[in-house]
C-alpha cells in the first residue's frame, strides 16, 4: 500500500473523541522504538500508512505476519495495543538457487528413475508462492511434481525412455516454476543432463534430522556441527559432496563444508533477529546421484542487550506550585532479550523531589514528591537508571533535564529595616537624601522591583512636595529645600513592588533628619532696630560702678551653637564709662557716674551669634544721666523719627507720673508707720527715676518661661538725710517672654511690705524681692 493509504478508524474503533485526540497527543509508537509503519490522522482518527511494508522482508515464510504498534494517549495515560495482520501480494516471481542444473545420468539408468531437481525459491507465500513447475516437451524425461511436509513443492525429472549415451551424450532441457498469483509469475532455469556408464548407488546420511544448539553472537567460524554422508559406489560414484539446499546466498549466516561436512558460523548471530534456523542438506555423489537431511539450529539468548530507557513525554519547565504528585514525564523501558534477560528495574537518584511510579507495561510516569522552589534550585538533572535481571545485569542511564518556572511567590524584602537620611537646611531641590534597596529572589519581572512613595502628609502637604523616589534605583531626592526652623524631622513610607502578577509589595520607613545651618540673624527684640523706634533710658546720677541700667535682648531663631550670642559696645560718647555681659546682654556701669559724664550717652550694641560664618545685628542705646525729667534738657536734641515724637512725649508723661504716684504712695505708707512710732521721719524728698520698661509688641518678660532671662532683686538703700535715694539692681533678667496681654503687674498693695520694719538706725537699707521686671532697665 502507498503511504497515506487508510488501513481503519482506530478512533471510532475505540471509542475516541475526535477531539481530544491532539489534547492528548495521540500517537503510534512501536515496543522496540523500530520502524513505525504506521500513523494516525488527528483530524479523522484514522490509521495510516506511514512506510512502506514489505511482509516478505518483515515475515519472509511465516504463514502469518503481523505487525505490532501502539497507540499512546496522555492525560490521563491510555495505552492500546494494535495488531496489523499483513497480507501478501504476488509481487515476487520463483528464483532457482542456480542458474544451470547440471546432471550426470548412467545410461544404464532404468526406466522410471528419479532425479531430484532443486527447489525453486518465491518470497511469496500460499497461493503466490511457487506452486508447481512445467518441464519442456522432450523424448526421454517427464516432470514429476511433489510436496514437502511445509507445503513447499519440489520436482522431480523421471525417465520415462532409456538413454543412449552412443546416440545422445547431453540433452538440454527449461524447466520452469511458476505460482499461483494473479498476475502468475515464473521463473526458469536450464537443465543440462550428460549421459554416463551407470552408478546405482546414492549417498546416505547418517541422520535424517541433524540438531543444534548455539549461542548468539557467537564469532564466525565456529563449528556448530557436521554431517557425514556415506555412497556405496566406489571411485567417483562414492565421493560424497555436501551442500545447502534452498538458502539465498544474502541471508546465508552458516557455511557448509563440501568436503568434510562441518557447518560453521559464517554471519552475524542475534537471537533478537532469529530464534532458530532450519536448512536442508544435500549429499551427492560423482554422478549426481542425491540425497537429503535437515538441519534445525537452536539460537541460545545471552544478556546482550542493556535496557533501553525512551522519554515519551516531558513538562518542561514545571510550574515552581505545582503540588507533590504531579506526573511531570512518562518513561519507556524496552529490552531486547528474553525471559529474565528482559525483566528491568528502574530507579532514580535519591536527592531529588521526584520518583518514579510504574504503570502500563514497560512505562512508567516522573512525579513529583515534594514542593518546588526555583529560588533554591532552578534546574534538575534527573539520572534514570535501567538495570535487567541478566547475568551479569546490564544496566543503561538517561538524564533528563528538568527546569522550573518561576510564579511571583517573594516580595521584594528591604535590605534595611529603616532607614535614616539627613540633610542640611537650605538644600537645593533635587539633591540625594539617601538610596533604599529591596531584593526579590524572582526570576525577570518577578524580581524586578519599582520605587514608590506611599501617600501622606508632612505638615499638612503632600508628601510628594517634599521627596520623590527613583522607581528603578530607589534614591531618594528632595524635592524643595528645607528649613530646619519649619520643622526638624519627618518620616515617609517607600513601598517596593515588583512586576508579577499579582505583584507582591513591602514598605520601609524612611526619616529625614534636617540639621541647623547659620542662616538667620539675631533678633533684636528690646531696644528696637535704628531707625524703627527712639527709646531712652534714664540712669541715676548717684549710680555706682557695676550697676546694672539696662540690657540689650536679642533671640535668633536657629538653634545649638548658632543660636549662641554675644554682645558687644562697638561705639559709645564715654568708652570707659558703660561695659556690656558678653552672654547676659546686661548694661552696667563701669565705674561711678561723676557731675563730668556727658549727660546724654549713646551706645551702639552689636549681638553676634556663634554660627560659621557668624551672623550679627545692632542697635543703638540712648541714655540719659538724670534723677528725674525736670532737668532734662530739650529731648529734641536727640534725634529720632519726626514720626514717633508724640509717642514718646506720652511715654515720658506716664512714666513721670507713674513715678510721682509711686513716690507718693511709699510716702504716705512711710509716713503712716513713722507716725505709729511716734518717730516721724523724713525719708526723702527727692525723686528716683525707674528706667522704663520696654518690650517689643506681644512680648513681656515673665519669669520661668520663654527665652528673655532673669528675674531682678532690688536692693534699695533710703537715707534721712539725703535728697536722693539709690537703688542697686542686683540679679540678672529672664529671657521668657510671653504674649503682652499675659504681663505680669503688680498692685500698689503688693509694696505694702517692700520695706519691712525700721530701726531708726541713720541708714535704713529695704531689700525689693523678686520683683519680675517688665522693662528692659
Amino acid at each position: 500500500m502507498k503511504r497515506g493509504s487508510v488501513i481503519g478508524n482506530i478512533a471510532k474503533d475505540l471509542g475516541l473523541d475526535l477531539g481530544r485526540l491532539s489534547a492528548r497527543k495521540a500517537r503510534i509508537d512501536t515496543e522496540d522504538n523500530s520502524v513505525k509503519y504506521c500513523g494516525i490522522n488527528l483530524n479523522t482518527g484514522d490509521l495510516i500508512v506511514q512506510e512502506r511494508i514489505d511482509r516478505e522482508g518483515l515475515c519472509a515464510k511465516r504463514a502469518s505476519c503481523v505487525i505490532k504498534q501502539e497507540l499512546v494517549l496522555e492525560n490521563p495515560l491510555e495505552l492500546h495495543r494494535i495488531s496489523i495482520r499483513v497480507q501478501d501480494i504476488n509481487d515476487n516471481s520463483p528464483q532457482f538457487k542456480e542458474e544451470l542444473l547440471k546432471f550426470e545420468i548412467q545410461e544404464s539408468a532404468d526406466k522410471g528413475a528419479r532425479f531430484l531437481l532443486d527447489e525453486a525459491h518465491d518470497g511469496d507465500i500460499g497461493e503466490n508462492a511457487v506452486q508447481g513447475y512445467s518441464l519442456q516437451q522432450n523424448d526421454h524425461f517427464k516432470l514429476n511434481v511433489n510436496t514437502k511436509g511445509g507445503g513447499r513443492k519440489y520436482g522431480e525429472l523421471v525417465l520415462d525412455k532409456e538413454l543412449d549415451r552412443e546416440v545422445e551424450k547431453e540433452i538440454m532441457l527449461l524447466l520452469t516454476a511458476f505460482d499461483g498469483g494473479s498476475p502468475q509469475r515464473s521463473g526458469t532455469v536450464v537443465i543440462h543432463i550428460t549421459v554416463l556408464d551407470a552408478n546405482d548407488n546414492v549417498p546416505v546420511f547418517s541422520q535424517t534430522v541433524y540438531k543444534a544448539s548455539l549461542n548468539e553472537n557467537s564469532p564466525v567460524d565456529t563449528l556448530v556441527i557436521t554431517v557425514s554422508a556415506t555412497d556405496a559406489d566406489e571411485g567417483m560414484y562414492g565421493e560424497v559432496t555436501y551442500g545447502f539446499d534452498h538458502v539465498s546466498n544474502e541471508n546465508q549466516v552458516f557455511s557448509l563444508n563440501p568436503k568434510t561436512g562441518e557447518v560453521k558460523v559464517a554471519g552475524s548471530i542475534d537471537y533478537e533477529k532469529e530464534s532458530s534456523y532450519e536448512m536442508q542438506i544435500s549429499a551427492k555423489d560423482g554422478q549426481g546421484l542425491a540425497s537429503y537431511a535437515t538441519l534445525i539450529i537452536e539460537i541460545t539468548d545471552i544478556n546482550d542487550n542493556a535496557p533501553v530507557i525512551y522519554l515519551k513525554s516531558l513538562t518542561n519547565p514545571i510550574p515552581e506550585n505545582v503540588s507533590p504528585g504531579t506526573e511531570v514525564g512518562i518513561i519507556n523501558v524496552q529490552d531486547r532479550d528474553s525471559e529474565n534477560n528482559r525483566q528491568v528495574r528502574c530507579s532514580i537518584q535519591q536527592n531529588v523531589p521526584f520518583k518514579l511510579v510504574p504503570s502500563i507495561k514497560n512505562y512508567y510516569s516522573l512525579v513529583t514528591t515534594g514542593q518546588l522552589d526555583r529560588e533554591l534550585v532552578s534546574d534538575y538533572n534527573i539520572t534514570i537508571t535501567a538495570t535487567d535481571e541478566g547475568s551479569p545485569p546490564l544496566s543503561s542511564s538517561k538524564t533528563v533535564q528538568l527546569s522550573v518556572a518561576d510564579i511571583n511567590d517573594n516580595p521584594p524584602v528591604f535590605e534595611e529595616q529603616s532607614y535614616s537620611a539627613y540633610v542640611t537646611e537650605n538644600n537645593k531641590p533635587g539633591s540625594t537624601l539617601c538610596s533604599v534597596t529591596a531584593r526579590d529572589p524572582d526570576w525577570r519581572q518577578n524580581g524586578t522591583v519599582i520605587y514608590s512613595l506611599l501617600a501622606g502628609e508632612v505638615n499638612g502637604a503632600p508628601v510628594s512636595s517634599y521627596l520623590s523616589v527613583n522607581g528603578d534605583t530607589g534614591v531618594i531626592h528632595a524635592v524643595r529645600s528645607f528649613d530646619y526652623e519649619q520643622f526638624r524631622s519627618f518620616k515617609v513610607h517607600v513601598m517596593a513592588r515588583d512586576n508579577g502578577s499579582p505583584p507582591l509589595s513591602s514598605n520601609v520607613t524612611v526619616s529625614v533628619f534636617i540639621s541647623d545651618v547659620n542662616d538667620n540673624s539675631p533678633q533684636i527684640l528690646y531696644p528696637a532696630p535704628e531707625g524703627n523706634s527712639f527709646m531712652t533710658e534714664l540712669v541715676p546720677k548717684a549710680a555706682h560702678g557695676g550697676s546694672l541700667v539696662s540690657k540689650v535682648i536679642a533671640v535668633d531663631a536657629d538653634s545649638g551653637q548658632n543660636a549662641w550670642l554675644s554682645y558687644q559696645i562697638v561705639k559709645s560718647t564715654d568708652p570707659g564709662l558703660f561695659t556690656i555681659g558678653v552672654h547676659s546682654g546686661e548694661i552696667r556701669t563701669q565705674r561711678d557716674i561723676s557731675e563730668s559724664d556727658s549727660m546724654k550717652q549713646n551706645l551702639i550694641v552689636s549681638v553676634k551669634d556663634n554660627g560659621q560664618p557668624s551672623l550679627s545685628a545692632t542697635c543703638s542705646m540712648y541714655l540719659l544721666i538724670s534723677d528725674n525729667l525736670a532737668e532734662v534738657p530739650e529731648l529734641k536734641d536727640i534725634s529720632y523719627d519726626e514720626k514717633n515724637s508724640k509717642l514718646t512725649s506720652y511715654l515720658i508723661i506716664a512714666l513721670v507720673s507713674v513715678s510721682t504716684f509711686f513716690l507718693t504712695f511709699i510716702i504716705i505708707i512711710l509716713g503712716v508707720r513713722f507716725c505709729r512710732r511716734r518717730k516721724p521721719r523724713l525719708l526723702f524728698d527727692g525723686a528716683v527715676a525707674i528706667p522704663s520698661a520696654y518690650l517689643p509688641p506681644n512680648y513681656a518678660d515673665v519669669d520661668g518661661t520663654g527665652t528673655l532671662r532673669s528675674a531682678y532683686n532690688y536692693d534699695a538703700y533710703l537715707t534721712t538725710g539725703s535728697r536722693t535715694s539709690d537703688f542697686k539692681f542686683v540679679t540678672s533678667y529672664n529671657d521668657n517672654t510671653l504674649p503682652a496681654d499675659q504681663t505680669l503687674r503688680k498692685s500698689p498693695s503688693d509694696f505694702a511690705d517692700v520695706f519691712g520694719d525700721c530701726d531708726g538706725s541713720p541708714e535704713v537699707g529695704t531689700h525689693f524681692k523678686s520683683m519680675n521686671s517688665c522693662s528692659a532697665s
